[in-house]
């Protein structure tokens, strides 16, 4: 019973040691959420306008007047250019499910010896980021889904331009 118990405290140890880096990914992929939120909000405050952010434009150019590059290309540069978005709103609710258990164990240890304190603090760790995770991951996803509709219709426009498939 000893080397189960010893095991036990092994991965709680080594689970602990992760709480730290999955707490500042959560930090930073809210961080990275609401300056993705601010360029989402002048992109379509832009649009609302009628002027159009011409990135995709400007990538099919590459430095000429005419478009050269194939609908392949752009799809690519699409995807590129969305991928930190998709990656973000994917990943969040996992570390946030990773920063919600980790402290489960203290605080049901403490429940076991009624420490209500140490019980509150474990929790609030907890649910604090998963509320977090939660939040960086909805924008991300409500973003990416705009975004990407906003360049595929931009590559459709671009295609029609060319005289390409409609």
């Amino acid at each position: 019973m000893t080397l189960f118990t010893d095991i036990e405290a092994l991965l709680y140890a080594v689970s602990r040691v992760f709480l730290a880096p999955v707490m500042l990914l959560i930090a930073a992929a809210l961080a990275y959420a609401l300056v993705m939120l601010g360029a989402f909000i002048v992109e379509a405050w832009q649009r609302r306008r009628g002027a159009r952010p011409q990135a995709l434009l400007d990538h099919a150019r590459q430095g000429g007047d005419a478009p050269v590059l194939a609908s392949d290309d752009l799809e690519l540069w699409i995807m590129q250019r969305l991928e930190w978005l998709r990656i973000v709103s994917r990943t969040a609710p996992m570390l946030g499910l990773i920063a919600t258990m980790i402290p489960m164990g203290p605080a049901l240890l403490a429940l076991g010896s009624n420490d209500g304190a140490a019980v509150g603090r474990n929790m609030v760790a907890a649910f604090s980021s998963v509320i977090l995770a939660l939040l960086a991951a909805s924008i991300c996803f409500f973003i990416l889904t705009v975004r990407r509709r906003w360049l595929l219709q931009d590559l459709r426009a671009l295609e029609r331009q060319r005289g390409g498939p409609a």
